[in-house]
């Protein structure tokens, strides 16, 4: 199976709620950068894990791993249906890990996917993102792909409008930034008036984000997250001031970052750009090419 990583083309950010989260309006788009994930069942009733591929060697595969949090899971809801069977789950990693990407929520949504065929429980989607709500905000949204509107913490999905494509390059960072602490600057920016955290979305700006023409898009594109990222990573301006001069339409940080996302005009500007970027920006580890938007977790192979 593989399972996309997603761009946030819009996310606005409200004040910190009693329990420590925040309401959030948030315009999610899968694209076209994978992780594959396969799971084969276990006669034993263990749950494992194995990672490999880019940064899987800081990634533990205990229970704090989401990819076995969310075999877990749906096996404590479903212990009828579910006793005494196991799963072996291998990840190769492709997506930027702590690059606000969202490949870890990837891989628990393809986990809930996998293991639910796998353990034959044929629930429907829509239980599956209920259960994924509850791993993460992104995981919901990673078992549909597409276009999406996310409210409340994210998980709040409405389908948007998937027409059009969208051309991208990612420029991903030596270093990873923890969502976690984005979200403390957030705060902490907001206490000082730094920024008004505002988790309004007009329609209009929803419309304009699905409406899959690059340049409509570009005028609409916002992360209340990057201010923040850019604090705690100041050299990622660099990066941003890059991707514009090399002829990006847009620039934003991506999610809590630090991977940098470019809009380009079409497909030969996004390849023109990819080739340029590195030359210009010393923060930048490796550039990606991809599009959006695309389904969610698909099976591949049965290999």
């Amino acid at each position: 199976m593989r399972v996309p990583a997603k761009v946030n083309l819009a996310l606005c950010v409200g004040p910190r709620r009693a329990d420590g989260y925040h309401d959030l309006a948030t315009v999610f788009q899968a694209v076209s950068l994978y992780d594959r994930l396969r799971a084969r069942p276990r006669a034993d009733g263990r749950i494992c894990a194995q990672m490999t591929g880019e940064g899987s060697e800081q990634l533990p595969c205990d229970r704090t791993n989401l990819v076995v949090r969310a075999a877990w899971l749906l096996r404590e809801r479903y212990p009828g249906q579910t006793a005494g069977k196991g799963v072996d789950l291998a990840v190769d990693k492709q997506i930027p890990m702590a690059g606000g990407m969202a490949g870890g929520s990837a891989d628990a949504a393809g986990t809930l996917l996998a293991c639910n065929r796998l353990w034959g429980l044929n629930l429907p989607v829509g239980e599956l993102a209920e259960l994924g709500a509850e791993l993460g905000s992104d995981v919901s949204f990673l078992l549909y792909g597409g276009n999406a509107l996310g409210l409340g913490r994210g998980e709040q999905l409405t389908p948007l409008a998937a027409s059009g494509r969208l051309e991208w390059v990612f420029a991903t960072a030596p270093r990873g930034l923890a969502t976690p602490l984005v979200y403390r600057r957030f705060d902490e920016m907001a206490d000082r008036g730094a920024i008004v955290p505002d988790a309004g979305l007009p329609d209009e700006v929803i419309e304009q984000l699905s409406c899959g023409v690059a340049e409509r898009v570009a005028a609409c594109l916002r992360n209340d997250l990057q201010a923040p990222a850019l604090e705690l990573y100041p050299e990622l301006v660099q990066t941003l001031r890059a991707g514009a001069t090399a002829g990006a339409l847009a620039t934003l940080v991506s999610g809590s970052g630090p991977t940098c996302a470019f809009l380009a005009a079409d497909a030969a500007a996004a390849d023109r750009l990819a080739a340029e970027l590195p030359k210009h920006a010393p923060e930048v580890r490796d550039v990606r090419r991809a599009y959006g938007p695309v389904s969610g977790p698909s099976i591949v192979d049965r290999a």
